[in-house]
């Protein structure tokens, strides 16, 4: 198969395999250039899943400090189930927090394979994969 003909950032050839029928491979063909602006835009912005589970960790962390102190009897049980019904309302918007991500993610990479589909579609008319 052929190499990308595309130049790298450091000015030295893409090694990458190019795509059928292509000179570029997919970071330097002309035709995905939207697709490839939309996911670098992203770089950086989503922070892994990191931030999620540390702040699901502190807060599992404040629980049973919480509860060492109602059962210590420094603080009162009335005012720890309150402060635990707070606690447990913070954990569940980090939770709703990172599946909502997740799903416009997720929605994300649909429209860009609809997209690449269509595309496809438009420069195939005849359906069959192998441009037959």
């Amino acid at each position: 198969m052929a190499r990308c003909s595309g130049i790298r950032a450091d000015g030295g050839r893409c090694g990458a395999q190019a795509i059928r029928q292509a000179e570029f491979c997919m970071n330097h063909h002309p035709d995905y250039e939207d697709a490839r602006r939309r996911r670098n835009s992203k770089g950086g912005k989503r922070g892994g899943r990191g931030r999620p589970t540390s702040e699901l960790a502190r807060l599992g962390a404040r629980f049973e400090e919480l509860a060492d102190k109602v059962l210590d009897g420094e603080v009162e049980r009335g005012v720890g189930a309150v402060v635990g019904q707070l606690l447990n309302g913070a954990r569940a918007c980090v939770r709703d927090g990172l599946a909502a991500k997740e799903q416009e993610e997720i929605i994300g990479r649909l429209e860009e394979l609809e997209e690449q589909a269509e595309r496809q579609a438009a420069r195939n008319p005849l359906g069959s994969p192998w441009g037959a």
